[in-house]
């Protein structure tokens, strides 16, 4: 694919230099524009490695060390020119280098890890000691016994005692990297810390009972004694012990066992399960010693979370959606609670969060906006057409387009990526609400697709899917033609030729215009500022959409005969969706602002209340609007309102037949409160606490 130096360069504003072998025979170039101090970035990533050591040894490249880098990567090959359709590429290539300009994003806090290197392996003997064995010293290494069976084939246990043998029945593990805690019963008679593996007890039971992982089978133990009486001088036997629950504390795990410990999709950070099999995962715990550090990847805000109010349940979506069982709630605070060490950074809680309450700290959803915004811009100015937004996660998702690409150049029937579909890494897939979906229409997409692979859990998929279905519903009801959002999944190279008949699909209506406003990091606010621009230009005129159920948009309805505005709903509303009025009895309502989490729907008492999902494109949207008024109750004393007839009605008609509301029992429930106290003191005919 010839490559349009001078306009690529026209198209990003700067001059640039065509290389063809800049990684042989030009590589003096390269050198030379390393030291010269100045950011660079190879439009290549076949030879990273190579120009990342060339930078790091360049003389007078001060910038050049591993945490500040000059050379930036992108890929335009396999990415743009290796499709059956790269002469029309240009625009893409320009969007593609132009993402590469934009600046690192601002440092976030982070999360420290700190690993001593205890390794605890449970397992059956055998196999953990072969294990550990692997392992070689660099770990302080206890193994917890399962027994010494053959099932992966390494046989009974060593004779020689070489690491600390823990056994028992495990009760709970829990925790992460650097700080998982084991509990367990020690319910053995054998205690394997003191057994000196002599054996002895092995000959001298009758029933074989003992095994070769040192511990008594009870079943088919019948008392004899026989192995106590030998193992006096080791006193590792002893019947009379007290069953025990002891604990420690490990930096690390590796699991043998077919059962883990922990069931969620992503496991915690220095927990490994192994097979048996492969020797990579095992040298990757070998490094897991010292002091490591992430970023803490959400951010979360009570203020704006909807979970919980008044000791009701409202929206839970953040909780049943982690893969990494890193959230939970915490009802007595009435919020959410976030582990940052369990927290794996996929975003998901931010997709599904109604509210924004929790967001995306790393990397932040205005630094991915600006991306966005970046490429496709730069895409329309340079003469491309109809762009299709293609997401994909770093790893997985680079190595199937990669391999994509690869086949367009060997299969004549492979398309490879399409011009006008621009491929963008995200830290993590699932972190494409609906808020940045529609952001991304608003900025001139044509379509936007997520590619997910088996990195992602099942649940994320869901998860996608539906804020994709949300956001289809309201381009469809504002008239946008076409299926402007699809989720494309690939496990492997296998699944290529589906994934290429996909990216193929025909384009879906655009925009009349591309917005200029910016992705906030408040992702009401982003939402609110695409909806509006959506609606400006949207080919139908319509004034209610109606939206799925579950949606984070919507009104309530209102059975009025019920309600006896005591506004209840009013307080358990986090969003202030919901709204008195201190100079009149009145039940307002913003619709902009509710994010059908359902809490006034379960605070009611009396069940008045239910959600409405849809889209209103009026201006009432906006507005505070009367949802239910009421005529006040005068006190029959002084004259003064203080409640609502229906609710003074509703009380009185209950409390009539009551024993203690007789005569001027009733009367008084007609009285606020002054004139209650007033009215009690001041009656003649009532006996006194006094009198008595």
């Amino acid at each position: 694919m010839p490559l349009d130096a001078r306009g690529l360069g026209a198209a990003l504003n700067e001059k640039l230099t065509l290389h063809s072998a800049l990684c042989r025979r030009e590589v003096g170039a390269f050198v030379q524009a390393v030291a010269s101090g100045e950011e660079l970035v190879v439009a290549c990533t076949q030879e990273k490695r190579l120009f990342t050591e060339l930078a790091g040894q360049s003389a007078g490249a001060e910038r050049a060390a591993p945490d500040c880098a000059p050379v930036r990567f992108v890929n335009i090959r396999e990415m743009a020119g290796w499709s059956k359709d790269a002469a029309q590429a240009g625009p893409k290539i320009a969007a593609l280098l132009a993402v590469t300009h934009l600046p690192e994003p601002d440092p976030v806090a982070t999360v420290t890890y700190k690993s001593a290197g205890r390794l605890l392996i449970i397992g059956e003997l055998g196999a953990a000691e072969h294990a550990a064995e692997l392992l070689g010293d660099e770990l302080d290494i206890t193994l917890f016994t399962l027994g010494a069976g053959d099932t992966l084939g390494y046989g009974a246990a060593m004779q020689e005692r070489r690491y600390l043998v823990l056994g028992g029945q495990i009760q709970a593990l829990t925790g992460w990297f650097g700080a998982f805690e084991l509990k367990w019963l020690q319910n053995n008679p054998i205690d394997l810390d003191l057994c000196t593996r002599c054996n002895a007890c092995l000959r001298v039971c009758p029933e074989d009972a003992i095994g070769l992982d040192y511990q008594i089978d009870l079943k088919l133990c019948k008392s004899h004694r026989a192995c106590l009486k030998v193992c006096q001088v080791a006193g590792a036997i002893d019947f009379s012990r007290a069953l025990i629950t002891p604990s420690d504390t490990f930096d690390l795990v590796l699991d043998l066992r077919a059962t883990p410990a922990f069931s969620q999709h992503a496991l915690p950070q220095g927990y490994l399960r192994w097979d048996g099999r492969a020797i990579k995962p095992l040298m990757q715990l070998r490094a897991l010693v010292g002091e490591f550090e992430k970023p803490r990847f959400s951010s979360y805000q009570q203020k704006l979370c909807a979970h919980s109010r008044n000791e009701k349940t409202g929206c839970q979506a953040c909780i049943d959606v982690c893969s990494a069982s890193a959230i939970s709630s915490d009802q007595h605070r009435q919020q959410v609670l976030v582990n940052p060490y369990l927290c794996v950074g996929c975003g998901t809680c931010s997709t599904v969060c109604p509210s924004g309450a929790m967001s995306f700290a790393y990397p932040r959803a205005d630094d991915l906006g600006r991306k966005i915004k970046t490429m496709l811009n730069t895409y329309a100015r340079s003469g491309g057409h109809a762009a299709a937004l293609l997401f994909h996660s770093q790893e997985a998702g680079t190595r199937l387009l990669g391999d994509l690409g690869r086949a367009a150049q060997l299969d004549a029937m492979t398309q490879g990526v399409p011009a006008r579909v621009l491929p963008l890494a995200l830290w993590h897939t699932s972190s494409v609400g609906l808020e940045l979906l529609l952001s991304a229409i608003c900025y001139g997409a044509s379509q936007v697709w997520v590619l997910m692979t088996n990195e992602e859990a099942p649940q994320y998929h869901e998860a996608v899917a539906k804020q994709m279905a949300l956001a289809q519903t309201i381009l469809t009801g504002l008239g946008y033609a076409g299926e402007h959002l699809r989720l494309l999944y690939a496990k492997d190279a296998r699944d290529l030729a589906d994934l290429d008949h996909a990216l193929q699909a025909a384009p879906a209506q655009c925009v009349a215009r591309s917005a200029g406003f910016a992705v906030q990091v408040d992702k009401r606010s982003t939402l609110e500022l695409a909806l509006d621009h959506l609606i400006e230009y949207a080919p139908v005129k319509v004034e209610v959409i109606a939206l799925p159920t579950g949606s984070a948009l919507g009104a309530l309805t209102i059975n009025k005969e019920d309600c006896t505005l005591c506004l209840s709903c009013v307080s358990a509303c986090p969003l202030s969706a919901l709204q008195d009025n201190l100079q009149a009895l009145q039940l307002r309502f913003i619709e902009k602002n509710c994010v059908q989490c359902g809490l006034c729907v379960k605070t009611c008492p009396e069940h008045a209340l239910a959600l409405l999902p849809r889209l209103n494109l009026g201006p009432l949207r906006q507005q505070s609007v009367v949802l239910h008024e009421m005529q006040p109750y005068a006190c029959v004393r002084c004259g003064k309102p203080f409640g609502t007839l229906k609710a003074i009605e509703a009380m009185l008609g209950k409390l009539t037949g009551h024993s203690m509301f007789q005569g001027a029992g009733l009367e008084r429930l007609k009285m606020c409160a002054d004139c209650r106290v007033i009215d009690i003191y001041s009656a003649r005919d009532e006996t006194q606490i006094t009198d008595l």
